[in-house]
Parts: C-alpha cells; structure tokens; sequence
C-alpha cells in the first residue's frame, strides 16, 4: 500500500516536470520556425543564385554580351576526331571538327555554317529548374511566418524536386535513336554538308561537354532477314542498325572526344550543397516531429 500512496505522491511532478519539458520543446520549435528556417532558406537561395550565375543565360537584347567559351576536343592518344566547340550560354555558336577516316587517312574538316548555331537544351532545361527553386525561396521571405514543420517541409521537398530535375538534366543526357538524331536538323548545320555516311551529335553529360561521331555504311537490300533496328540511346555501339532516307545503314565505327566545363562542375557542386542543406534542414523538423509521436507529454 506504502509503494501505491509514494507512486501517487510523484504523479503531480512528472506533470510539472512533462509541462517544462514541452514549453521548452515548443520554445526551441518556433525559435526553428521564426529564425533558423529562414537563415537556412536565405542561404539556399545565395547558393541557387551563384549557380544560376554560372549559366550565363541570355537576357532580351543582351544575347551579344555573352561572354564566348572555346573547348577542345580531342586527346593525343586517340586523333580521329578533334574538334573545337564554342559555348555561348545555352548553344554551341561554333564547331570546327576534323575528323580523320581510317581506311584512306583522309582528314574531313566541317564548321558550322554561319547562320547556324545548336541549341543545347540540357542547359535551358537545368537553369530552367534553378530559376523556379529561386522563385519558391522568394515567396517565404523573412517576414513569412511558417506556422508548421509540414509546411516547411512541403516548400523544401518542391525545391529538392527542381534541383533534382534540374541535376538530372545535366547527368543525363536525352536518349534518341539514329533516325531521330539524322531528322534533327543538326547534320545540316555544316558546310561542307556532312556526307550521308556520318552523324554526330553534341550533349551535355555530367560537367562535360561530349561530342559523337558516328561512320556508317548502307547495308544492301537483301538484309531483310538480319535487320534489326535498335532503339533509343544515349551513345550508340557499331553494329547498330537503323532507317533512314529510305537507306538501312549500320554503324561501322563510333568516336567521342570530350572536355571539361569547369562552371558545369560548379553548378553540379552548388546543388549537391543546396540538397544537403535541404535534407539536413528536413532532419531537424522529424526530430521534433518525431518527439511529439513517440514522447506524448
């Protein structure tokens, strides 16, 4: 009976005690919600803005500043294909490739045509995605009061959703098959024309800036039997047969050069910061979340 009577005797100070416990948790709750979700937001959107600096996007009428970056194709170990490509923003303005046939040792040389330039859409697509994580982080500026950790975490995740697009579009260059990227309008962009046995194609991948060059024979009528055309890709292996201007060609050899973007490389770090800082910002709010579940007081 004692021990009934002393157990009874305590309850009254476990509620204090329970009542401390979450006027502190609370305190600490709201000072997240007033002060630390906005200083960690403010820092997303510095981080978001350098990155969105680095495109170098044209603005209306001031396409001309752009400022012209020169890459080099190619290495010494592999001298089939060189090229050198010109970036501007979001487009290739200039290509200059050589390319050296294996059979013969004849060496082609193709530019871009002067009234033509290729449009790199991974990188409209990417700043695209920056430029609406921006504009989430505006609409909750400091004088925002956010009055839960869900709605905290429903802003954060549709800023993760765009940088993860937005990193995707980088990482993952659109796939495409052979007929596709010959209809793409990119083999007359050149003069001389590229001959009807050559392909090439120009994509973003990661932080560099890649180049493909496909040589190709017609395969003769009675292939009827062994035709099988391939699907979508993103790089193509010799043996690959496909359709195109009422011809069956195959790929007989593939060549990529490539080189390093160094503001890609930025860009590509600057998300990966500003994901961390998501997730870590998530992380404290389920701690709290977690506390109310598990420790009702």
């Amino acid at each position: 009976m004692k021990n009934s009577q002393r157990s009874l005797s305590e309850l009254p100070k476990m509620s204090v005690a329970s009542k401390v416990e979450r006027a502190v948790l609370e305190e600490e709750f709201n000072w997240l919600l007033k002060k630390e979700v906005h200083a960690v937001l403010k820092q997303m959107e510095g981080v978001l803005k350098e990155a969105s600096r680095r495109f170098s996007m044209p603005c209306p009428g001031l396409e001309s500043q752009l400022k012209h970056e020169n890459f080099i194709l190619g290495s010494s170990t592999m001298d089939q294909v060189k090229g050198v490509l010109t970036l501007q923003g979001d487009a290739l303005t200039q290509a200059d490739i050589n390319l050296k046939l294996a059979k013969s040792s004849q060496v082609l040389h193709f530019q871009f045509r002067d009234d033509k330039q290729w449009k790199l859409q991974q990188i409209q697509d990417a700043w695209n995605h920056v430029s609406q994580a921006i504009q989430m982080l505006n609409s909750r500026d400091e004088t925002y009061n956010f009055k839960t950790g869900a709605e905290v975490i429903k802003l954060v995740d549709a800023v993760m959703l765009q940088l993860t697009r937005a990193r995707g579009r980088l990482t993952t260059p659109a796939s495409m098959t052979l007929t596709e990227l010959g209809t793409s309008g990119l083999m007359q962009m050149f003069t001389p024309p590229m001959p009807g046995d050559i392909m090439v194609n120009f994509y973003i991948n990661l932080s560099k800036l890649c180049l493909t060059v496909y040589q190709l024979h017609v395969l003769p009528p009675n292939t009827n039997k062994n035709f099988k055309p391939a699907g979508s890709s993103v790089l193509h292996n010799p043996g690959v047969m496909f359709d195109y201007k009422n011809n069956r060609f195959e790929v007989s050899q593939v060549h990529k050069v490539e080189c390093v973007v160094p503001w890609l490389n930025d860009t590509l770090l600057f998300f990966t910061i500003c994901l961390q800082l998501c997730q870590q910002l998530k992380d404290k709010i389920s701690i709290f979340s977690s506390i109310w579940k598990y420790r009702p007081l």
